[in-house]
């Protein structure tokens, strides 16, 4: 779980207008950064099945979410993931 502290530079950089919290790219951009920092829980506990599921819904949540942006502006979803650095 992040913060709101650590939340609001990623909504900060994402975002389209000053008002915009919940726009499609500042929720891949949310739950990337939630991915990352579950990833260092997994080094530690490798046995925390409940949260690997967890993981993996969220996976499946930004995989749908960049389907939409890739569906709906196509510009939009190429310049997200290069700044996000998800796919190679």
């Amino acid at each position: 779980m992040i913060s709101s502290l650590e939340k609001a530079p990623v909504i900060a950089a994402h975002r389209q207008h000053d008002k915009d919290c919940g726009s499609t790219e500042v929720q891949i951009a949310i739950l990337t950064e939630r991915i990352n920092s579950l990833q260092d829980h997994f080094k530690t506990h490798k046995k925390d099945h409940a949260g690997r599921r967890g993981l993996l819904l969220m996976v499946s949540k930004r995989n749908r979410l960049l389907r939409y942006l890739a569906e709906t502006r196509r510009e939009s979803y190429g310049a997200l993931i290069k700044k996000l650095g998800l796919r190679k």
